[in-house]
């Protein structure tokens, strides 16, 4: 019980201080910082969507794009036609050119190159496949690579896709 009350007693002294210290950065009337907080809340306050085939994201409920303030996330690309169809059955490399060439596409839309990608993330349902063309992605990133992860996966949303690359973009305006 003694223990209890020491860390109530605790727990209610470290809310309090932090209190204390919020209304006292927040009522010196610093209009420093109330500037940073409107332009959080105005970047917040915006979101731009973009579709790069509509018909088809439209039919399958996704966009391909979302940038709100300098940061853009652009759903996982995969090797598909304008109609959707599944392109280069069979040939991990083809498909992972085409998913890039789309991303790029995306990324142009937005003002942006590789270079402001900051993450990464590739799904693959035959990893050793995709280590063996791996290599190309020395062609995308020319600068530095992007964080992120290579995932093997038991399946894509259509059965011939091979490999789907999402990213995750950050662009200072």
């Amino acid at each position: 019980m003694r223990i209890l009350a020491v860390r109530l007693l605790a727990t209610t002294l470290a809310i309090s201080l932090n209190l204390s210290l919020l209304c006292m950065t927040s009522c010196t009337g610093n209009e420093e910082h109330k500037e940073i907080e409107k332009k959080v809340v105005m970047v917040r306050d915006t979101a731009e969507y973009f579709l790069l085939r509509p018909g088809v994201e439209k039919a399958y409920g996704y966009s391909h794009a979302v940038k709100i303030g300098d940061e853009i996330r652009i759903s996982g690309a995969v090797s598909m036609d304008e109609e959707g169809n599944p392109t280069a059955i069979g040939d991990m490399e083809q498909q992972m050119k085409n998913c890039y060439e789309d991303l790029g596409k995306v990324l142009e839309h937005f003002g942006c190159s590789f270079d402001d990608v900051i993450v990464e993330n590739i799904f693959t349902t035959d990893m050793p496949q995709f280590l063996e063309v791996a290599a190309y992605r020395n062609q995308v990133y020319t600068n530095h690579f992007p964080t992120g992860s290579w995932l093997g996966v038991k399946e894509l949303a259509l059965p011939e896709f091979m490999i789907e690359i999402e990213l995750e973009v950050f662009k200072s305006e």
